[in-house]
């Protein structure tokens, strides 16, 4: 837990250690695989599923806004090879200021 928070607090000093807990719940057993616990932004079957599942089911929003966040996510993490999906996933909650629902 405690790699996965300090990852998120790479890119989000102010962190709620508490957020990082639950997507980290949420994600299970996707978090024990080295490939499904990376997100791949040069993977648009990737990209979809995050949208679709993360930021249309999970968080509620249109196609367009999930588009956008990924997007925007996709960029801030462009200097990571390995891009951690517990920190993808806090980011694009981030862009859409969804994180208080999670």
């Amino acid at each position: 837990m405690s790699d996965y928070f300090a990852d998120v607090k790479r890119y989000d000093s102010d962190a709620d250690e508490v957020i990082v807990k639950k997507i980290v719940r949420h994600l299970g057993i996707a978090l024990r695989n080295r490939d499904s616990s990376l997100v791949s932004c040069s993977d648009p079957t990737e990209l979809k599923r995050v949208k679709d599942s993360w930021c249309g089911k999970k968080l509620g929003v249109s196609a367009d806004a999930a588009d956008d966040a990924v997007a925007r996510t996709c960029e801030t993490m462009s200097g990571d090879r390995a891009k951690s999906r517990v920190t993808f996933y806090y980011l694009c909650a981030r862009e859409l200021e969804k994180l208080s629902d999670l």
